[in-house]
């Protein structure tokens, strides 16, 4: 993977990657839309609502697949001082807040039809909440620093600290008496998903990681040009 990590390499073959990634989401977004919303049964319980389950489950996986990779990218930063490892983290932090916005945003719009509520303060909603909150924390230390590397290097901690909210988001309907069901899909014994349901569901979490995935590279390669552009002007004060 090293030699993936140097910003010329990376440059050259996300440019090649990026438009067939982005045929490709673009081609899996239209058709779990399609399933999800229209070929899909309704649910015998909660009727139509139950469509916003098919933005709302694979947001939440991206949620928390966006800060592993992270997590992932941090260590790579800190322990071998990959340059690209400490830009990536940097570009996909909006990204994984996004994703985790919109999964609060969602759940609150199918919680209230089947709940009762918008909100209730839940073991899962709650800790999906703070996950929203380290990106934000991410975003504004990293942003905080004059020393761009510093605060790469101080985020990247952040980050690594924050990954203790992973496997409570994960186990939080298990190891407490929760609001928010159990898992349907993830499961030892298999999905418990009928599989009118569970085909749009997978599509569309496809389809989401394939989204991230073309945001994460286009992000990228805007930290990269920009860090160049900021190297070229310090270059051209210096000479100056």
């Amino acid at each position: 993977m090293h030699r993936f990590a140097n910003p010329a390499r990376f440059m050259r073959l996300s440019a090649r990657l990026l438009p067939w990634l982005a045929g490709a989401t673009a081609l899996l977004l239209a058709v779990g839309l399609y399933l999800a919303l229209i070929a899909s049964p309704p649910d015998y319980q909660q009727g139509q609502a139950v469509r916003i389950m098919y933005v709302h489950v694979p947001s939440a996986w991206l949620s928390m697949a966006v800060y592993g990779a992270m997590a992932l990218a941090s260590i790579a930063y800190l322990v071998w001082k990959h340059p690209l490892a400490g830009l990536f983290t940097k570009a996909v932090a909006p990204v994984g807040a996004g994703f985790t916005a919109l999964c609060l945003v969602t759940g609150s719009l199918w919680g209230e039809p089947m709940w009762g509520t918008w909100w209730v303060w839940d073991a899962r909603l709650t800790s999906v909440l703070i996950l929203f909150f380290l990106y934000l924390g991410y975003i504004a230390l990293v942003g905080a620093f004059d020393d761009a590397e510093r605060g790469l290097r101080v985020g990247a901690v952040l980050v690594l600290v924050g990954t203790v909210n992973l496997p409570i988001i994960k186990f939080s309907v298990d190891w407490w008496n929760t609001l928010h069901q159990p898992a349907s899909v993830g499961r030892l014994d298999g999905p418990t998903m009928d599989t009118a349901m569970l085909i749009p569901l997978l599509v569309m979490a496809l389809a989401f990681t394939l989204l991230f995935a073309v945001l994460a590279l286009v992000r990228t390669r805007a930290e990269l040009t920009w860090r160049k552009v900021e190297v070229l002007r310090l270059f051209q004060a210096a000479g100056e």
